[in-house]
């Protein structure tokens, strides 16, 4: 991250959704880069709870020093509120909670699209250097079975009288914002259409399937399927796609999107739980299948995706962890946390 650290030298990087999980990451990069190489990087967070945000990031602890914090909701949020030039962004915020975005699609849908168009009006008027959009896989909907490796002008359905489809068709649009600012404005936005991604930062009460698999492994508990587990499962370590953002910051061309994905990880979700049983219990622990009638759960569609990492390669990414490591990352983070 050295040659980072000169891009980055004595610039405003303003990052949202801050006390979240990838959000959080990339903060610890930027203060990491500071204390590493004295770079004087200054942190704009928006925050919708300032005192959470004061938790993770308190004030007396000299690293932090460098931290403003505005209080607003990306709904709210307005170009004046910070009240200095931001020179890069990456906008992170996003609802991950599949039981939020069934009972509250309204809510869901206008934080990511109203939210997505402030943060681009605040890059226009601030004329940044460059912002990257974190996107995600569930732009793509349902793809054909047999498409092969997706790359990323590949988009399939999305049902749009589905309550769940307000974070798919939300992502969609707001993307699609990413690109008309970019086309009407040159406002120089680029979109990284993330994989699922753990491993290192995980919050150890996180609901995600693969934080139920790591619970199961540290409780010697069975894991507990409520579907056939038949969907296509696309990962990416925490640190590798951290890395990945930064990559796409510095050399993604405006206007485009990439996935960010490790193919070698691409599996179902019934394969990767018996892999965790098998391998990462060792034996320990197997998988159980508990179907309900009814999609009580919010579960998104089975889907067969494939993403292709090819073009984030082209720009010199390449992932260092696979599943299993991810897991065993996954479980030690969980395990300190207590």
């Amino acid at each position: 991250m050295h040659n980072m650290a000169d891009i980055f030298a004595n610039s405003t990087v303003l990052v949202t959704g801050a006390t979240g999980f990838i959000g959080g990451l990339i903060v610890e990069q930027l203060i990491a880069m500071n204390l590493e190489y004295n770079t004087g990087i200054k942190l704009v967070l928006p925050v919708r709870n300032i005192e959470k945000a004061r938790e993770k990031y308190p004030e007396v602890d000299e690293k932090y020093k460098s931290i403003t914090l505005i209080e607003t909701s990306l709904e709210d949020i307005r170009p004046e509120m910070p009240d200095m030039p931001v020179d890069y962004i990456f906008h992170c915020a996003s609802t991950t909670k599949s039981s939020v975005m069934v009972s509250n699609p309204v809510e869901v849908a206008d934080g990511i699209v109203i939210g997505t168009k402030n943060i681009l009006e605040l890059a226009r008027i601030k004329q940044v250097k460059s912002m990257v959009y974190l996107s995600s896989m569930e732009a793509y909907g349902i793809v054909g079975d047999d498409c092969g490796l997706v790359t990323e002008n590949m988009l399939g359905d999305v049902d749009i009288f589905s309550a769940r489809s307000c974070y798919p068709l939300g992502k969609r649009m707001a993307e699609h914002y990413c690109y008309i600012y970019y086309k009407e404005y040159g406002v120089p936005v680029k979109i990284a259409r993330l994989a699922q991604v753990f491993g290192y930062g995980v919050d150890k009460n996180d609901s995600r399937v693969f934080a139920q698999f790591a619970r199961a492994v540290i409780n010697n508990k069975d894991i507990v399927l409520h579907t056939k587990g038949l969907s296509m499962g696309n990962y990416c370590e925490s640190k590798d796609a951290v890395r990945a953002l930064f990559t796409i910051l510095e050399k993604g061309e405006n206007g485009e999107a990439y996935n960010v994905v490790n193919e070698e990880n691409t599996m179902r979700i019934c394969d990767m739980a018996r892999m965790v049983a098998e391998k990462v219990a060792l034996g320990r622990i197997k998988v159980v299948f508990d179907i309900p009638d009814s999609n009580a759960y919010g579960y998104a569609s089975d889907t067969h995706l494939r993403m292709s990492s090819e073009k984030l390669r082209k720009l010199g990414w390449k992932p260092t962890k696979n599943l299993e490591d991810m897991y065993r990352d996954l479980i030690y983070y969980m395990n300190i946390q207590d």
